[in-house]
């Protein structure tokens, strides 16, 4: 088999996994819409489905003991906004913050159509009075507004990246772009990752340089990745994609069947591009900083390239 053409020469890291994640309760469902993209040093890019969360979880630690210098990204909110976490539930970390909602049951219950808890929204229930006009920013953590609202970016190269794309709050679980469903219950599989040697940033510090290295696990928004592309027309995908082979010896690279499933499923889509991405930025992820903001042990912070 022709091998894939590795990013640059860092060998720090020697596997990429990009998820595109999925909080479906079905197991049918969960195998239809979580794809992953793997790349692996020496070896051609591949793109895989038909995992349930747990199967992910499980897949992953298999691949650690194989390759711990392994980068793996997550599609989902890996938190809540801090005025939510410590102040109402007195969690001193994200990561206690998951033991918690695990713990006490409170993921499903807050997923459920009858919560009691309106703050949880989408359909059947509107945004609350609570997360409108000026209380809009109540619901969003530090990380979403700065990578996902170019008013408050000053910087014109970050404010183009993310030009129209509109913030997103953990705590819609329903209806369009909705990404609290898939957060909610992402938290039983990064606490299971945590505890079987993961590091997840930025909750902990990346320790993949390492003699005994670490697997690192940090939160993705897809949409950094691919930049501006309406990834639901599957006429949309196949031109990007071949503007992307046409400028991307990595991309000229990728197969027949990579491609292909890329151009037939959105979630394939973003589980390619986003594997790309981060692959060839990987030695960004051996030195990972703590973000500026001093509540990302809290809310946890996305990774974007080059931020």
């Amino acid at each position: 088999m022709r091998k894939q053409i590795p990013f640059g020469n860092d060998r720090q890291v020697e596997r990429v996994v990009g998820i595109d994640w999925s909080g479906r309760v079905d197991a049918a469902g969960q195998r239809r819409h979580i794809w992953a993209g793997v790349w692996t040093e020496g070896e051609r890019v591949r793109l895989e489905s038909g995992r349930t969360r747990v199967e992910i979880a499980e897949w992953l630690m298999e691949l650690a003991k194989e390759t711990p210098r392994m980068v793996v990204g997550f599609d989902f909110c890996f938190g809540f906004p801090a005025w939510f976490v410590s102040g109402e539930h007195g969690a001193a970390s994200g990561p206690e913050f998951w033991e918690l909602a695990e713990r006490e049951g409170f993921v499903e219950r807050w997923l459920g159509r009858e919560s009691v808890d309106r703050r949880f929204w989408g359909k059947p229930h509107k945004r609350p009075e609570e997360f409108s006009g000026e209380k809009l920013h109540r619901m969003l953590r530090a990380t979403d507004i700065d990578c996902k609202l170019a008013a408050l970016i000053p910087e014109a190269e970050r404010q183009a990246r993310v030009r129209g794309i509109a913030p997103k709050s953990v705590f819609q679980i329903g209806g369009a772009g909705s990404v609290g469903t898939a957060s909610l219950r992402g938290f039983g599989v990064l606490l299971k990752l945590r505890a079987a040697g993961f590091r997840v940033w930025p909750f902990d510090r990346p320790a993949l340089g390492l003699k005994k290295p670490c697997p690192l696990v940090v939160e993705i928004y897809t949409r950094l990745n691919t930049g501006a592309v309406r990834k639901s027309s599957a006429e949309a995908r196949t031109a990007y994609l071949a503007k992307k082979r046409s400028e991307s010896t990595e991309y000229r690279e990728l197969s027949r069947g990579v491609m292909e499933k890329a151009k037939g499923s959105e979630d394939a889509f973003d589980a390619l591009v986003t594997t790309m991405v981060m692959a060839e930025r990987r030695a960004e992820f051996v030195s990972l900083p703590k973000p500026r903001e001093p509540l990302h042990g809290v809310e946890g912070w996305t990774w974007a390239p080059g931020v």
